[in-house]
């Protein structure tokens, strides 16, 4: 099995776990500040994995990199605001729902790396990624 589709298939189940715990933990909090304290735990749970790595170091050198930095930061800020609204969207709703709604990301990033990176979509993959929108919408549907 390739290296990637383990690495996806893990980050599948870790983010399924996050619906799960972050829908039990919402319960008579304000979504917002939990997500903020999820930011800071994930922060200082990620640099250690770093420092354990013995990658601490190349901190520095990523920080030098302005284009890099540039779209990290983007990334950063995209990543926050996705995670607010997903966390106000399971205060309110189903993990049965919020979740495959959720997943339209994926479709919405298939589109995005076809338009602004130049990915290629054979018929195959484009029947692929309309099924996934139509599977979300299904599951999502009560």
């Amino acid at each position: 099995m390739a290296a990637w589709l383990i690495y996806a298939l893990l980050s599948a189940a870790a983010a399924a776990l996050v619906s799960i715990f972050g829908k039990i933990g919402l319960q008579n909090i304000d979504a917002n500040a939990a997500t903020a304290i999820r930011a800071v735990i994930m922060a200082l749970f990620l640099l250690g994995v770093i420092a354990v790595q013995g990658k601490f170091g190349q901190l520095g050198s990523i920080l030098a990199q302005k284009k890099a930095l540039s779209f990290i930061v983007l990334s950063g800020v995209a990543g926050a605001t996705s995670w607010l609204f997903y966390f106000l969207a399971l205060k309110y709703g189903k993990v049965s729902q919020v979740g495959p709604i959720d997943k339209l990301s994926v479709v919405i990033a298939v589109i995005l790396a076809f338009l602004f990176l130049g990915e290629k979509l054979s018929w195959l993959n484009s029947a692929g990624v309309v099924l996934i929108a139509i599977g979300a919408l299904l599951v999502a549907v009560k």
